[in-house]
């Protein structure tokens, strides 16, 4: 009996020996990880010089010949400093530093690209970008009896049981209790004044947009809508990319109580990336350059240019921001914050409509520009705005709140059919294309090859004649001759100025003239307003003055009404399949296929600003003038901020509305579920 007896020891010995050393394997099957534990399979793949030249060559040639705002960096303008990046020199550093692993030189890069604070434009190596780190502590600046400050979140106790029994079984195992911390009014962070922490978070975490006071915005708790529900956002603080952090140290003064207590909160690390069983399997699956890396030349059999909610004839253009790369978890908004008005007949999916109470202001929630369907959201703006008139509704609330952009074309369809065709000409904004020699020379191709928009985003059929507003033959070399604009003392290369070709796209026709009056229109928001967003947003301003109500960020710090405002993305898939179908993947100075699994994507269009047509629109600075804190009131309810916004904008129209916002605070220190 000895005999069985040994041989099993032995092997119990030898799995522990291979478990210890694989610390991969040590984590597998788990969605909640100590970010420390993850830590360590991600640095279990030493760094390799082979990989780094890949990706730096890759990203090199994507910043210095498709990034149309590369010459900004040097020096960016006012008010948008904090993103001046000597881009040159980064790449150079990077290129040179002794990494010890994989994820030493992703990350540096990773962060890098996070510090352009454009959410076109970055690295996601999707081997460490695939988690999510999460504190069971998000936070948000609330004004409680016309004063200022940082609080934990309100609603703890409904959110985090949101996150599951798996998540909260973590907490219990390192035995930590987060009720007591709902409410708590937070002192400092990591020894750091509450937002003097936050003002840390938004410079070296939050990205995605070149205003800092947006990026405050961003590091805070927030609603939204995600796959058709209410959900809410834990922001940048609770719910970074990655795992950098194990725990945060907050001073906080706890609901009820009246001295100050310091309490170790600790993140826990979310997967939302591929399953793997160990190591092997780890970069397998997650970090491994996969089929569809590289995109697709699209002219070969067997390949389609359009995905299935995409209309005919054409590949549309996408402006959007994208949060990590792995599988996306929403969390679900607590029922008692959610509307408790009906929503319209037709409400789904990204376009949800609301009557308020009196039926004088209708609310049209637009979670995004990324429909499941590119002309049913045609259709539903169309049918919920008639339901708004037939209700008898005379003002309308756009709420774009954490509104990550999507298709150009369906921003720029809500413009015009909200201002009405006998109004507007073409509903965009004058565009150009970086033209370095790279990109002039994929277009030539193009042409050469006969390709039109069905295949390419280059060719000129995509895009419009500025006098006439007609379509471009395909055939059309907009980028010869090559023009240049002076940015910081540097000549950059642009392509002849156009328009987009969004109409030939509208199938639900637009009305003739404004379905409410354009004084009657107000869009609401925390400025957490993205590409297709902001230039949605931007059009209202510009061209209808329409008025901004922006809630948020930090008191006595000026904050931006839009957020980032590039005219399009090209996430590296698509840039690398208009390569392939140009016939160009083998020409020694385009971007080279990548080796891992990753997406460098980039802001690839520019839009100018119709108040000054010499600026992008992104870096045209526009300061919200009417600006809200949250309040325990309308902290997370977004029927409480559409009354609010009722009673400010509609109520009383020849009252003045500009005033600060300690001005506007509640009394109260009790978070209720309706507005009084």
């Amino acid at each position: 009996m000895l005999g069985p007896f040994v041989s099993l020891s032995v092997l119990l010995a030898s799995a522990v020996q291979v478990y210890a050393q694989d610390p991969c394997a040590a984590i597998a099957g788990k969605t909640f990880i100590a970010p420390a534990a993850l830590r360590a399979c991600e640095k279990s793949f030493p760094f390799n010089e082979t990989l780094r030249q890949n990706i730096l060559t890759n990203g090199a040639r994507i910043l210095n010949d498709f990034f149309t705002f590369k010459e900004y960096y040097s020096n960016s303008p006012a008010p948008f400093q904090e993103s001046t990046v000597n881009i040159a020199a980064e790449l150079k550093r990077i290129n040179t530093t002794k990494y010890k692993t994989d994820y030493d030189f992703n990350w540096d890069l990773y962060k890098f690209s996070n510090s352009l604070n454009d959410g076109h434009t970055k690295w996601y190596p999707d081997c460490y970008t695939s988690v999510q780190s999460i504190l069971p502590a998000p936070v948000i600046s609330l004004a409680v009896n016309g004063t200022e400050s940082l609080y934990i979140a309100p609603d703890l106790l409904e959110f985090i049981p949101l996150l599951g029994d798996e998540y909260l079984g973590y907490l219990e195992s390192v035995k930590f209790d987060y009720k007591p911390l709902a409410g708590a009014k937070v002192i400092s962070i990591e020894g750091l004044p509450a937002y003097t922490y936050i003002d840390k978070v938004a410079h070296e975490v939050s990205g995605n947009f070149l205003d800092h006071g947006i990026r405050v915005n961003s590091a805070y708790t927030s609603y939204r809508i995600s796959g058709g529900a209410w959900s809410q956002r834990l922001g940048d603080l609770a719910g970074p990319t990655g795992v950098e952090k194990d725990s945060l140290t907050f001073t906080v003064i706890l609901a009820g109580t009246t001295k100050p207590k310091t309490i170790t909160v600790p993140y826990v690390a979310a997967w939302a990336g591929y399953d793997f069983t160990d190591k092997e399997s780890f970069w397998a699956n997650n970090c491994a350059v996969k089929e569809d890396t590289n995109g697709y030349d699209w002219k070969d059999a067997g390949t389609s240019s359009f995905s299935p909610n995409q209309p005919d004839l054409r590949r549309q253009p996408i402006g959007n921001v994208k949060e990590g790369a792995g599988k996306s978890t929403s969390v679900g908004l607590p029922e008692p914050y959610q509307p408790t008005i009906p929503s319209a007949p037709g409400s789904s999916d990204v376009v949800w409509g609301y009557v308020l109470e009196g039926n004088q202001t209708a609310v049209l929630f637009v979670a995004s520009f990324s429909p499941a369907d590119f002309y049913g959201f045609q259709a539903q703006v169309d049918s919920l705005i008639s339901s708004f008139l037939a209700a008898g509704a005379t003002n309308l609330i756009i709420d774009l709140t954490d509104n990550g952009g999507g298709y150009v074309c369906l921003g720029q369809y809500l413009f015009k059919y909200l201002v009405g065709s006998n109004h507007v000409g073409n509903p965009g904004f004058q565009s150009t294309t970086r033209d370095s020699a790279p990109a002039l020379k994929i277009l030539e191709a193009e042409i050469a090859l006969g390709l039109n928009a069905a295949y390419a985003f280059y060719t000129a059929d995509n895009y419009a004649d500025l006098e006439t507003n007609t379509m471009y033959d395909p055939s059309y070399n907009y980028m010869d001759p090559v023009r240049y604009e002076t940015v910081n003392g540097q000549q950059m290369p642009v392509s002849e100025r156009y328009f987009d070709t969004c109409e030939y796209y509208f199938e639900t026709e637009v009305p003739a003239e404004p379905p409410f009056a354009l004084e009657n229109i107000v869009i609401a928001g925390n400025s957490w307003c993205a590409s297709t967003c902001a230039m949605f947003t931007t059009l209202m301003s510009e061209k209808a003055a329409t008025k901004i109500a922006s809630f948020g960020a930090k008191p006595g710090e000026a904050m931006e009404y839009k957020g980032m405002a590039g005219n399009q993305v090209l996430d590296w898939f698509y840039l690398a399949s208009e390569i392939k179908t140009a016939d160009l993947e083998n020409d020694p100075t385009m971007p080279p296929d990548l080796l891992v699994s990753g997406d460098f994507r980039v802001n690839w269009r520019t839009a100018y600003s119709w108040i000054d047509e010499s600026k992008p629109i992104a870096y045209r600075s526009d300061l919200a003038k009417y600006r809200f804190p949250y309040t325990p009131e309308t902290y997370n309810n977004p029927q409480n901020v559409w009354t609010f916004v009722e009673s400010q904008f509609f109520k009383n129209k020849s009252s003045s509305r500009d005033v600060s916002p300690a001005k506007r605070a509640p009394e109260g220190l009790v978070r209720s579920s309706k507005f009084s």
